[in-house]
């Protein structure tokens, strides 16, 4: 990458940004050079987004002013201009042409009832005035420049029918287009799996590059910047609190709160002496200084003297995808493929894999809010396809699931209160109002929040709390097994960790197993006590946390460690392997999919043949 000591492209200068009477961004000031990464970093709520959204000035859109400050940009060879006094006329000039913004979620972003060449067209008719067949070729080639296999069909397709990770790429395509000189990337790689973002990442770099644009590189994970940045602003509660080059900040950090937030990632590597998983101690910031709480101490809660509590037996899951004009079912996906595996009081079973490997399907399946296709789930020693009416609704208080979105998973109509105990009055477990705002109230604070805010909405709380209500309302029915599916990956790497100590907590003192479903691999090796590594639909992998992670048997396992970021800017891992999408696992009907033999390389350790 360049360096320069010039005049920067981008000068943020005493930026205040304010909503009614509230600063939101407060003072904020820092240069960005043509060639360089600028990563904007911290927690929720700390005003990373907002910044990039005042550079674009879209902001204003919902309701920003800015009491202070200016942003300066000056491309070469143009005067500069200050962003902020500009007219809304000349900022569409500069929006998409000069400065190319990636949002954090592709699907809102792209516009579902356009097809995706008449969306990348559009911004090439509109900025450079291009034919629409010109426009058109052009973004063809804009397509096969973000490695997106068959570029002239895609142009063709509508959002709905791509993957996560190449309606991401379409995005990095559009924002390419008129080849901008600065690139702010808002969060444009964390709700992708581990193996799509080091692709995009990779992508990312490749073509700066090549096309020598700034970058502005927003995000709250740690692994992320040590890859990707030149320079690090560390945002808190609205100001800059830190300031430096990338490998000055990981090295030696300053502040507080920049050490907190380097002491909370996960570590590939750091369980590599410990049979169970660690509970270790969290570093928190309180009244501007570090303090450590909690204790630390091995999670030896596994039972494995016992039956197990839950058994997945040949478990296949279909869905019909594709019917004849006459209703004949042509093709199928084969979403999950003879799965089998335990899980024991106490214990936490990871279940690991790319999006479309079948995870979430077997979750809801043992839920019961999927039919599987064949097979078995046996519940404490029962099969489920021979239970009672009145034995499946047991089943389903002593299961209890938290889905990856606790927004979304609560009822913005209702209140904390209403929400925890619905499950109470759903199975009948207490009787009388006062007893149940007592339990409600009990809950809430076993996971760590205050019983007087159970009068509370949804929106009046963080990410993390409302993960830590969800949390809540599972264990209200007192279950035994809580499947976990993505419930951390949104999560701010700091909240991350209290959660994870929480899940721990629970599991000692309540006896609870875990089925947490996963795609990021540090996280599954720090609290999982056995691994199951998913494929289309299949295992190909599974073992002890040591089995998988510090003697890894399958080339797939090691491709999904080996995506892993490095919250380390001195390691630069080869990630030649992580080229190419994972094949669909839609298939005609007549060709379903070939079961992998699996055979044990270790007592407990199993692994798949290989495709040659």
């Amino acid at each position: 990458m360049i360096t320069s000591e010039r005049t920067p492209l981008l000068c943020v200068d005493n930026l205040s940004v304010r909503f009614g009477s509230t600063d939101v961004v407060r003072n904020l000031s820092f240069d960005v050079h043509a060639g360089r990464t600028m990563a904007v970093v911290g927690e929720s709520g700390s005003g990373k987004s907002i910044t990039s959204l005042s550079v674009m000035r879209l902001a204003d859109m919902i309701g920003a002013h800015y009491p202070t400050g200016r942003i300066n940009f000056a491309p070469e060879g143009v005067a500069p201009r200050d962003l902020l006094t500009c007219s809304r006329k000349a900022m569409r000039s500069i929006r998409g042409k000069e400065i190319a913004m990636i949002f954090q979620e592709p699907m809102t972003s792209l516009n579902p009832v356009y097809t995706i060449g008449d969306q990348l067209a559009e911004v090439l008719i509109l900025h450079e005035s291009r034919s629409r067949a010109a426009a058109l070729g052009e973004a063809e080639r804009l397509l096969s420049l973000v490695r997106l296999p068959d570029a002239g069909g895609l142009l063709g397709r509508y959002p709905h029918q791509l993957s996560g990770g190449m309606r991401q790429r379409v995005m990095i395509a559009m924002s390419l287009a008129c080849r901008p000189r600065l690139l702010i990337a808002d969060e444009p790689t964390t709700a992708l799996d581990v193996t799509v973002q080091a692709q995009i990442l990779d992508i990312m770099k490749d073509l700066q590059a090549e096309l020598g644009m700034a970058m502005i590189f927003i995000t709250h994970d740690m692994g992320v910047v040590a890859e990707m940045a030149d320079d690090v602003v560390v945002m808190w509660e609205g100001s800059k609190v830190e300031q430096g080059t990338v490998e000055e900040v990981f090295a030696r950090p300053r502040h507080p709160y920049t050490r907190m937030l380097l002491g909370a990632v996960p570590r590939l590597g750091e369980m590599n002496s410990h049979a169970y998983p660690l509970r270790t101690p969290l570093t928190m910031l309180r009244d501007g200084e570090l303090v450590s709480e909690g204790e630390e101490r091995l999670q030896d809660t596994a039972d494995y003297s016992a039956a197990p509590l839950l058994k997945v037996e040949d478990l296949s899951v279909q869905f019909d995808v594709r019917k004849t004009f006459w209703g004949r079912v042509t093709h199928r996906n084969f979403a999950v493929s003879r799965v089998s595996f335990e899980i024991y009081p106490g214990e936490t079973l990871a279940l690991v894999g790319e999006s479309g490997s079948g995870k979430s399907t077997i979750g809801r399946t043992i839920q019961q809010l999927q039919e599987p296709a064949a097979g078995e789930v046996w519940f404490d020693g029962r099969p489920m396809s021979q239970m009672k009416l009145a034995e499946r609704q047991r089943l389903r208080r002593e299961v209890q699931y938290i889905f990856q979105d606790p927004f979304a998973s609560l009822d913005p109509r209702r209140t904390i209160e209403e929400s925890i105990a619905e499950p109470i009055h759903t199975h009948g477990l207490m009787e009388g109002s006062r007893a149940i705002k007592a339990r409600v109230g009990e809950l809430l604070e076993r996971v760590g929040l205050d019983a007087d805010m159970a009068g509370r909405y949804p929106h009046e709380f963080s990410g993390g709390q409302r993960q830590r209500i969800c949390i809540a309302r599972a264990l209200a029915s007192r279950p035994r097994l809580i499947i976990a599916d993505e419930a951390l990956s949104a999560l701010d790497v700091s909240v991350q960790a209290q959660v994870i100590n929480l899940f721990m907590d629970l599991q000692r003192e309540e006896g609870l197993a875990y089925l947490f479903i996963s795609h990021d691999m540090a996280v599954v090796e720090k609290m999982s006590h056995r691994v199951a590594v998913l494929y289309l639909g299949q295992i190909i992998e599974s073992g002890s946390r040591g089995d998988v992670f510090e003697r890894t048997a399958h080339s797939y396992t090691q491709r999904l460690i080996s995506a892993v970021p490095v919250a380390d800017p001195t390691i630069r891992r080869d990630r030649s392997s992580l080229n190419g999408e994972v094949p669909s696992a839609i298939r005609p009907v007549e060709q379903p999919p070939v079961i992998l033999p699996r055979h044990d390389i270790a007592p407990g350790h199993c692994v798949a043949r290989e495709n040659k």
